[in-house]
């Protein structure tokens, strides 16, 4: 039986993807530009790109018209993006090296003891040394998180962002999932993870 191998090759970075079938080619190539990490960063430098020209335009309106300098937001302080009933500073003792993986049933078995930006956290809590479980289906375990950073750079939509963390032991920042309504589940942030701290729970 005669059998058509097709090829797709990106071009942003020369992975060769081969198929004897073009329709799971197609979706190979598919899910290949969604994770490609250098065709993200040339989107990114192209966004930056066309925000630079914008911001030079905002610098060169007169005085009179520009909006009021924005309030300094102290580390560690929420910003907007929803409500917030938890600190992360604090003076809690419960310090210790957390090895991964995250417990997938974890919900099953903790409480939710506030929220952070509009973010959901799962005790035990007692900052800065005991950070919980965050995310309601983008979920970190911030004490097993060492900020390695492989889960930002994997997420084809930028969900997370850093959170500064001072005094916990494992890392004094965490990988936030501030967007993560945004979320495609795609699982790369999980699967790239090396204290396996990340566990994404598909919606349906």
């Amino acid at each position: 039986m005669y059998t058509t191998v097709t090829e797709y090759v990106c071009e942003d970075c020369g992975t060769l993807l081969r198929h004897s079938n073009p329709n799971t080619l197609e979706s190979m190539r598919d899910v290949h530009n969604q994770l490609c990490i250098v065709k993200r960063q040339k989107t990114m430098a192209a966004q930056l790109a066309v925000s630079r020209p914008a911001a030079a335009t905002a610098a060169a309106v007169p005085a009179a018209t520009s909006p009021p300098p924005a309030i300094p937001v102290t580390p560690g302080a929420p910003a907007a993006g929803g409500p917030t009933t938890i600190s992360l500073s604090g003076t809690g003792t419960s310090y210790g090296k957390v090895e991964g993986p995250i417990d997938p049933k974890f919900q099953e078995k903790r409480q939710q003891v506030g929220t952070f930006q509009g973010i959901k956290v799962w005790g035990p809590y007692d900052p800065p040394g005991q950070l919980g479980i965050w995310g309601d289906f983008v979920c970190v375990d911030f004490d097993i998180c060492v900020a390695d950073g492989a889960c930002i750079e994997a997420c084809p939509v930028n969900v997370y962002e850093w959170l500064e963390t001072p005094g916990h032991p494992a890392s004094e920042k965490k990988a936030f999932m501030i967007r993560e309504k945004d979320c495609i589940f795609c699982m790369a942030c999980e699967n790239v993870c090396p204290p396996q701290a990340v566990k994404i729970f598909n919606k349906g």
